[in-house]
């Protein structure tokens, strides 16, 4: 009588890795059209390559709608493939919600500047608009400078400032990793 692989892991868990039986269990989860998987730590024991085969196979899970379940600690992980999260502490729930509304919701309204230029002119444009964080940072030609804008502060002025006293490449957003957001969120600074 022939065994498929479902069958021969099963009749033989010693045989495969924890890495393996993972696998396993999300191809048998392609294969069976389930509509409702879950993993524990599905990318603990798998090398980068295999993270990310294991990561397209979960996105195509949930393309096809299934809905997928899965407990980590892994805070990269979440932000790559969760729609949604629950960050539970002491079996307390302390966050619920989309994870890019979270990421957005708790940021701080710092901003990073790239820019070729003098920093004391840069300085002197930003003055009384937002608040300079740290000095200047040398990369390759560019420099760059993180500053604080206040929330009713326009950004579109400091951007302006900044454009006219210096030679802009970027003014991006710093936006908190998920990690930095558990962390808060656990020791109660959020």
């Amino acid at each position: 009588e022939q065994m498929d692989l479902v069958q021969y892991a099963q009749a033989h868990p010693l045989a495969l890795s924890g890495g393996q039986k993972q696998r396993l269990a999300i191809v048998d989860g392609c294969l069976s059209g389930k509509e409702l998987l879950i993993f524990d730590e599905p990318f603990s024991g798998f090398d980068p390559i295999n993270a990310n085969l294991l990561k397209d196979e979960i996105l195509a899970l949930r393309d096809k709608g299934a809905t997928i379940i899965f407990s980590t600690h892994n805070m990269s992980s979440v932000e790559e493939i969760c729609d949604h999260i629950t960050l539970i502490n002491k079996s307390r729930n302390i966050l619920s919600g989309e994870v890019d509304e979270i990421r957005r919701r708790h940021g701080s309204n710092i901003f990073e500047v790239a820019y070729r230029g003098e920093e004391q002119t840069l300085r002197q444009a930003v003055a009384g608009r937002c608040e300079i964080l740290d000095g200047t940072q040398e990369e390759s030609v560019y420099r760059t400078l993180k500053l604080h804008v206040e929330s009713d502060t326009d950004v579109r002025g400091v951007i302006s400032a900044v454009n006219d006293a210096v030679e802009l490449r970027s003014f991006r957003e710093i936006i908190p990793s998920m990690n930095d957001i558990f962390i808060r969120a656990v020791n109660g600074s959020l």
